[in-house]
């Protein structure tokens, strides 16, 4: 269900991104009650729905960590790995972590963004454990030596992940023209590649950003085409 999660936030995304300077358009956040209720729900009775009201409800946690970043990167671009990282965040939350969800999930969408930073300044041939990635809310540097997070959560996450880039992969290869799975694979890091902003995949292949939006809102749909809409919850 991972793969299935993934791709109906990521149809949210792409609706909410313009949106990132106002946190006013999205859902309320959930009363700690409430959040505890949702997270007993999945992670002790696997209700998908209640993964979905989880995933809905943390929007605004996704735009306030991507704030952060300034525009170390696309906004977009942000807000879309942040999401993989709330969802990596209620995949693999337990409830006698100690923790409060908002407070892991926060990490998880931080440690997201600056996993592509960092592999896009190593496409570059330009990375320092010192290079500032961005800025905290109270003004203090971010630098790739502070990303940081348990051997045991990476491990899940990376499992994941590559689950969720195999199935990607597979269909986009058999429903996109060459040039539109390249395409997607610069975009998304598929293959084994390194994840890459839309204006670096435009400059590259002297195509516009228009076009590849609109071919990443194809591809989408291609996906969710192939998928039991039921798996949705919406």
């Amino acid at each position: 269900m991972i793969f299935e999660s993934f791709m109906a936030f990521m149809q949210k995304v792409m609706l909410f991104s313009s949106y990132i300077n106002s946190t006013s358009s999205f859902p309320k956040p959930l009363t700690r009650e409430e959040e505890q209720k949702y997270l007993e729900e999945y992670i002790l009775h696997h209700d998908e729905k209640a993964k979905e009201i989880l995933i809905h409800h943390n929007l605004r946690l996704v735009v306030h960590v991507v704030k952060k970043f300034g525009q170390s990167e696309e906004a977009d671009d942000l807000i879309s790995v942040g999401s993989l990282g709330l969802i990596k965040a209620i995949n693999t939350y337990t409830l006698d972590r100690g923790t409060q969800f908002s407070t892991y999930a926060a990490r998880c969408i931080e440690n997201e963004i600056l996993m592509l930073i960092r592999a896009n300044k190593k496409h570059k041939n330009n990375v320092s454990i010192e290079d500032v990635l961005g800025s905290d809310d109270e003004g203090n540097e971010i630098t790739i030596g502070d990303l940081s997070y348990s051997q045991d959560d990476s491990v899940e996450m990376m499992a994941e992940s590559d689950d969720v880039s195999a199935r990607l992969d597979k269909i986009l290869k058999k429903n996109l023209t060459d040039r539109e799975y390249k395409i997607m694979c610069m975009r998304y890091g598929l293959r084994g590649g390194v994840m890459m902003p839309q204006r670096e995949v435009a400059l590259e292949l002297g195509i516009s950003r228009s076009y590849i939006s609109r071919l990443e809102k194809k591809a989408i749909e291609i996906i969710r085409g192939q998928l039991n809409p039921k798996d949705y919850g919406y």
